[in-house]
């Protein structure tokens, strides 16, 4: 099974309008269908009335709110949803607790390179976790 881009849908979470661009614009570029939002509050709007493969968030989003508390809502819909946390400011602890939940961590500036190979490789490990639960 291929997981280059294709049929997968992408929701990115950033607050910074630039950066949001970039990764959209470099995701439809791969192929992905892709829906960028600005905050917590949007991005939980879009899981409650569509299906996404995969979630990539910024960790520092509006009102104290952080890119766990959209995570939390995602892996309430679908458990076991791979996510990335995308980040230039994390420490110790907020790395650790996205090891504890399984998410990956991507540091800013984000290598492209990187970018683009992780998230095949979190869908892959996905669909090979819900296999194996069969």
């Amino acid at each position: 099974m291929s997981f280059n881009a294709g049929k997968y849908r992408v929701l990115v979470v950033d607050d910074e309008p630039s950066v949001l661009f970039t990764y959209r614009l470099i995701l439809e570029q791969e192929g992905y269908m892709t829906v960028a939002v600005a905050s917590a509050r949007e991005a939980i709007e879009w899981l409650n009335k569509e299906e996404f493969h995969i979630v990539l968030c910024d960790y520092s989003l509006e009102e104290k709110r952080t890119g766990f508390d959209v995570i939390e809502v995602a892996r309430k819909k679908r458990p076991g949803m791979p996510c990335l946390l995308l980040t230039g400011y994390a420490n110790q602890d907020t790395v650790a607790e996205a090891e504890k939940a399984d998410v990956g961590v991507l540091f800013k500036p984000i290598d492209i390179e990187e970018f683009l190979s992780t998230i095949p490789s979190k869908l892959k490990e996905s669909y090979e976790a819900a296999v194996s639960k069969k």
